[in-house]
């Protein structure tokens, strides 16, 4: 990466701050470019979904694998807990969705009460042997007492096929006869998964992030707190694919000493340490043991570490200078945090990380673990909070006792609670990566770029005024 005048500027910059100029390019289409990350993680495109409890769970988990991402399962949640997700991440289809099960003897009201949890809006009914008798969707219930029976209101005419239909066949069927979900069946007849006409597009679009069983992949943290080496040990022994070492100040002693603790136990999966924001604090962590490093203090939407403490750095400065020195060592780094549209993904990578670590904005989504809700105008929003929050540090010193918990709770940093509006457009995670991924796909096409690699390499940026980004926003509703 070089700036437009060869030199760059003596002042930080944020993503806001910097644009990136067109290069001669021989990349024709932005389906030439090749997603993949070369950090280790085994992901296809390169997001990865932060570990926040309002983000993170094994919904978000099954979904992002299935498009080429990495989930990170919070360090908050007990080690059985991540460990049965674990396992039921790797037990899902990499193509074909999970589906939401009801029974004809089901009452509406049970439906009602999920449809809203899946972006396609949908429940499947199925018979005493798991063979679907149909699918109910929110228009099946309208006007339908809530007491009535899903076998009353059950519409049969779904397309189903065997689970093992070439996605392009299953889109072709779904398009010619009109329908919107198809679902897949065992060599039983027992329903296995559902497939929407733009998830059997989108699976000959992104590939999956799977394991060496084509298992999906996902991650997990872990604290520098207590026995770190015991904690490790059982998110390993789970199956995880890559270990997170968690903390909001990363360049401290405590660290670097958990980092001792996770290479004594030898993990066979990458190590990925954070969160700093200095040459010299991504050096020290890779030295003590991390393949990834983790870049970000201050710049998250839930986040009030810089104006309670006046600490952090903004975020284009610190990915630049952590991803240099981490690939002087032959290692990576995440740019963790301030993304907030997919040009900031794609200057993230331009500067050298290997992938864009994603929170709140994922929280308002079909995927994320919180319940749906309506707020006074009834449009659907889902609440978002900071991991290191009073609702967050309340939740993750619930076994201290009463004094420590009261001590600690006079000391947090974040939001305890947002409301994050789902896009009517784009409700679903699923849609943002579409969104995400196109717009880092185009950039590499404006570079000349076919590889993440080659976008950092021949990335040429410029810096800019408030007036230059405000220019390139859009106005839809003129002037």
């Amino acid at each position: 990466m070089q700036f437009l005048d060869g030199q760059r500027p003596p002042h930080d910059l944020t993503y806001d701050d910097v644009f990136l100029l067109p290069n001669r390019s021989a990349v024709e289409s932005r389906f030439d470019v090749d997603l993949s990350t070369v950090d280790g993680t085994g992901t296809s495109i390169p997001i990865v979904v932060a570990n926040m409890t309002a983000v993170a769970g094994r919904r978000m988990a099954e979904t992002v694998a299935r498009r080429g991402g990495l989930v990170v399962l919070p360090q908050d949640v007990e080690a059985t807990a991540v460990a049965d997700i674990i396992t039921w991440v790797k037990r899902r289809d990499p193509v074909w969705d999970t589906p939401l099960v009801l029974t004809p003897g089901d009452a509406v009201a049970d439906a009602v009460n999920l449809v809203g949890k899946r972006a396609h809006g949908a429940v499947v009914v199925v018979d005493a042997n798991g063979r679907p008798a149909g699918i109910v969707d929110e228009t099946a219930c309208t006007g339908v007492d809530r007491f009535a029976r899903l076998g009353e209101v059950v519409d049969p005419g779904v397309f189903t096929c065997p689970i093992d239909t070439p996605p392009r066949e299953v889109f072709e069927q779904l398009h010619q006869h009109g329908g919107r979900l198809a679902l897949g069946v065992d060599s039983d007849g027992r329903l296995a998964g559902v497939l929407t006409q733009v998830g059997a597009l989108r699976a000959g679009i992104y590939r999956p992030a799977t394991d060496e069983e084509g298992r999906l992949r996902v991650a997990a943290a872990v604290g520098v707190n207590g026995d770190v080496a015991a904690k490790a040990e059982a998110v390993l022994s789970a199956g995880v694919d890559v270990l997170v070492v968690d903390t909001a100040h990363g360049h401290q002693e405590k660290m670097l000493a958990a980092l001792k603790a996770v290479r004594s136990v030898s993990p066979s999966v990458p190590v990925v340490a954070g969160n700093v924001v200095t040459a010299e604090g991504t050096r020290d962590l890779i030295e003590a043991g991390a393949d990834v490093v983790k870049v970000g203090v201050g710049p998250g939407a839930m986040c009030t570490t810089r104006m309670m403490t006046g600490v952090g750095r903004p975020q284009f400065s610190a990915v630049l200078d952590c991803a240099a020195a981490a690939r002087d060592l032959g290692k990576h780094v995440w740019a963790d945090g301030g993304v907030r549209h997919p040009r900031d993904v794609a200057l993230a990578l331009a500067a050298g990380a290997s992938a864009a670590m994603v929170g709140s904005w994922f929280a308002g989504t079909h995927e994320s673990p919180g319940d749906l809700r309506y707020d006074e105008h009834g449009r659907p929003y889902k609440e978002s909070f900071g991991m290191a929050s009073k609702r967050a540090v309340g939740a993750r010193t619930r076994t201290d006792n009463g004094y420590e918990r009261a001590r600690k709770a006079l000391f947090e940093e974040g939001i305890s609670s947002s409301r994050m509006a789902l896009d009517p457009v784009r409700p679903g995670v699923e849609d943002l990566l579409d969104s995400i991924t196109a717009g880092v796909r185009s950039a590499c096409t404006y570079a000349g770029a076919a590889t993440l690699e080659e976008f950092h390499e021949r990335a040429t940026l410029g810096v800019q005024s408030a007036a230059g980004f405000a220019e390139g926003r859009p106005l839809p509703a003129g002037w």
